[in-house]
């Protein structure tokens, strides 16, 4: 049994083994109805066998069992019965992704090689996440997805236990979110002329338009999808910074007294713009619009704002924005940002939900209940739960997954950290210089996708895979906290079915060899580029 991510307890039971047929039967209550759609539809499609309903104690059984926590699951497989008990709705979507592991690569494919052999290893599987938070960032905004390749995303997480999508919906190079009073967003911020290729430094353009976005209706789909395997998208809405595809839409929104707005167009550069908001309360309020259609759309407790990268100059330069320090008795342009950022923290939870940010949101201030997203290592992190505050902790060096794999000059584009699978392997969310109490507000982790040098699903599969898989592993099991300790061999030999698995799925993972053909780019930017790309 090459479980992964590993659970809790497994014990396997080579004599009690369960063969399906045409006859197995597949039973739940209401409670767990998703999950057995999901199962039936999912192994059904597979194996070619029906797993039409059936009574309580025989075929594949799900039920409740409120002694578990809500993302806990057990499984028992006899002959004739594979029991899952599950704590709720979430740990039978999970254990239900174990029963499919259980069946072997083959049950990953969507339509039967064989109809018959089928066979579940008899065993006791007990198992409960370590973090609540378990996710994966998703930039949208620098190249556009499709929805399709965004549902196809959302079943990979699903598959590796993973239960949260940031979607990163908005920037200086698109806006993807579609706002029916702001129509010009998509209208105009969802196009730009042309592209960067490669790292910025290259000054390499493509010259082909590129842009895209989701409707409301596509965001439901999304949102529908995802919960119905257990996975929550957090939407990202930028700002102050990281703006100006809102700014060249509404160029109002921009500093328009120390540059022409109305002139700026939806950035083609990687980096960082300093075409920022400014702070005015027509701002405030265009921005409270903004979200309050996506508070329809998207019901997670977090939205995640930014508050990241924001270039000051421009509030330096601007004197409407140093009158709006003055008014509101502020001491710098520092203050002014955790100003918004505090506004819309405040905003937030009048309607029930939770801000979280980048860790920038520290500088001038942290906003009081924001929830911070460490990714400049783990310092903002530290002082964030230090201070009370719930903490994702996401750093660069660690799980940045656009950063090369390898040293070598044949890597697409290769920017960034080198971070192997076996780094990613032994990346420790929890620093050690927090006390227990600190610690217990680090909620989660997440591992980070960013676009700039993805176009398509076949370069996102292959900076994210295998390493997701590790990652999901770091995220669920209970590995032992000092990295050294971590059976790295292990995981491998387990990995070596799951790729198979992945294979099944039609999923571009780098493999161990290194690139593809179709993706080595010797000579292309010369020798690797050292350190982070100049970006979140």
């Amino acid at each position: 049994m090459d479980l992964i991510p590993a659970p809790s307890s497994a014990v396997r039971r080579p004599d009690e083994d369960y063969p399906l047929d045409v006859a197995t039967t597949l039973t739940a209550p209401p409670a767990l109805a998703d999950a057995e759609r999901w199962l039936r539809a999912t192994l059904s499609a597979a194996t070619g066998l029906p797993l039409g309903p059936g009574r309580p104690g025989g075929g594949i059984e799900l039920v409740l069992d409120e002694s578990l926590a809500a993302e806990a699951y057990r499984i028992t497989v006899r002959p004739g019965h594979a029991l899952l008990a599950a704590g709720g709705p979430a740990g039978a979507l999970w254990g239900a992704q174990t029963l499919r592991q259980l069946l072997g690569p083959d049950a990953y494919r969507r339509s039967p090689l064989r109809h018959e052999g089928w066979v579940l290893p008899g065993a006791d599987i007990a198992d409960a996440p370590r973090f609540g938070w378990r996710g994966a960032l998703l930039d949208v905004a620098r190249h556009f997805l499709p929805k399709s390749d965004v549902l196809r995303f959302v079943d990979l997480l699903a598959a590796h236990k993973l239960n949260v999508l940031h979607l990163h919906l908005t920037d200086d190079q698109g806006w993807r979110v579609e706002i029916k009073r702001y129509p010009r967003l998509t209208e105009r911020g969802a196009w730009r002329e042309r592209s960067m290729v490669g790292y910025r430094a290259g000054q390499r353009r493509d010259d082909r338009p590129h842009g895209g976005y989701y409707t409301q209706e596509d965001l439901r789909e999304i949102v529908a999808y995802a919960a119905a395997r257990g996975v929550t998208v957090v939407p990202e809405i930028d700002l102050p910074g990281h703006t100006q595809a809102a700014v060249a839409a509404y160029p109002e929104l921009g500093n328009t007294d120390v540059v022409d707005t109305a002139a700026l167009g939806v950035w083609s550069d990687w980096g960082v713009s300093h075409n920022v908001l400014n702070a005015s309360e027509e701002t405030l309020r265009f921005f409270e619009g903004v979200l309050e259609e996506v508070l329809e759309l998207f019901p997670s407790e977090f939205v995640h704002l930014g508050g990241d990268e924001c270039p000051k100059e421009q509030w330096k330069d601007s004197a409407a924005a140093q009158e709006r320090i003055r008014e509101l008795g502020l001491a710098n342009e520092d203050e002014l940002q955790s100003h918004l950022i505090r506004h819309f923290d405040r905003w937030l939870a009048e309607r029930g939900r939770r801000l979280i940010g980048w860790d920038e949101i520290l500088e001038g201030g942290l906003a009081p209940g924001a929830a911070v997203s460490s990714w400049r290592g783990f310092g903002g992190g530290i002082a964030a739960a230090k201070a009370g505050h719930d903490v994702v902790m996401c750093p660069e060096q660690h799980v940045y997954f656009d950063h090369r794999q390898a040293d070598g000059p044949d890597e697409p584009i290769p920017v960034g950290f080198v971070r192997t699978l076996e780094d990613v392997y032994r990346f420790e969310p929890v620093p050690k210089q927090l006390d227990e109490a600190a610690a217990r507000h680090v909620i989660g982790t997440q591992a980070n996708l960013w676009s700039e040098f993805m176009d398509s699903a076949r370069d996102i599969d292959y900076r994210a895979f295998p390493r997701l898989v590790a990652f999901a592993e770091v995220a669920w099991s209970e590995l032992p906290a000092e990295p050294a300790e971590r059976d790295f061999a292990g995981f491998e030999r387990r990995l070596t079915t799951h790729l198979r698995a992945l294979d099944a799925l039609g999923v571009e993972y780098r493999p161990a060899g290194g690139p593809h053909p179709w993706q080595r780019r010797p000579g292309v930017l010369g020798r690797p580029i050292e350190g982070p790309p100049p970006v979140r």
